[in-house]
């Protein structure tokens, strides 16, 4: 489990709440129920205009899994890979087909079966180039309904805070009123950018490094099945999946 957006949001809180306290606040002033439904309510809404309905639940979907932590399988898939130019070089491409059902990977399989069938090496790469892209802009775009988030809040924060403070307008005959009513005011613009800084634009940053991090490593897949159907030699084909283990970022980066 990667708790790192937990321990971050928490880290962020308790400095923010131990500086208020410093300064003679207290942590009861910024509970305000109504700034939440603005501040909150108003962002939800904002972001399901932007974006279609499946972009916002595959965006939902990827923050609930984003405290699980990703593990890198790059040395496992490139010794996979390795093993099947072994047995291609040796036996034959064809007899790849008894090792498709040993891969777990569904997208290393069908990658696999395209040299298997004796898909045409252009056909094959613009077949796995585009499931990548694809895929990877999908994801992306899921990623950014946090990015929206994070600067819808700010500014239905001030709105809440032009609403609390016309409220105050409303009740200027009552002096003793005024304090307290300001302040309550200014909770929605805390929420709105409170909110976006402290989670709405982390996440993002957090799922986007995600939806790269599995964008390179079907790169890796592809290149190496690509690389097998050329009947490169296994050794340098490990040396070369070395190269995309630590320079597959930048190097789709080029390509676009």
């Amino acid at each position: 489990m990667d708790i790192s957006i937990v321990g971050g949001v928490v880290l962020a809180l308790a400095c923010i709440l131990f500086g208020q306290w410093l300064e003679g606040g207290h942590a009861a002033s910024l509970v305000q129920a109504t700034a939440a439904i603005i501040v909150i309510g108003g962002t939800i809404g904002a972001v399901i205009v932007a974006f279609p309905p499946a972009t916002v639940l595959a965006g939902l979907k990827m923050a609930a899994a984003a405290n699980k932590k990703l593990r890198d399988d790059t040395a496992d898939i490139s010794a996979r890979l390795v093993d099947l130019a072994t047995t291609a070089r040796r036996d034959g491409v064809l007899a790849l087909e008894q090792k498709i059902g040993e891969l777990t990977d569904p997208f290393m399989q069908r990658a696999v079966r395209f040299v298997v069938d004796g898909v045409d090496a252009r056909i094959t790469r613009d077949a796995l180039e585009t499931e990548i892209h694809h895929e990877y802009e999908q994801n992306l775009q899921a990623a950014k309904i946090w990015e929206s988030a994070g600067g819808f809040a700010p500014t239905i924060g001030i709105l809440g805070a032009v609403l609390g403070l016309i409220h105050v307008m409303e009740n200027l005959s009552d002096p003793s009123k005024l304090g307290p009513g300001i302040a309550t005011a200014f909770v929605a613009t805390v929420y709105g950018v409170g909110s976006s800084n402290l989670l709405f634009l982390p996440l993002a940053n957090k799922l986007k490094l995600g939806v790269a991090r599995a964008r390179d490593r079907k790169t890796i897949i592809a290149e190496g099945v690509l690389s097998i159907q050329e009947g490169i030699n296994p050794r340098v084909l490990e040396e070369k999946l070395k190269a995309y283990g630590h320079h597959g970022g930048s190097h789709n980066d080029k390509k676009k």
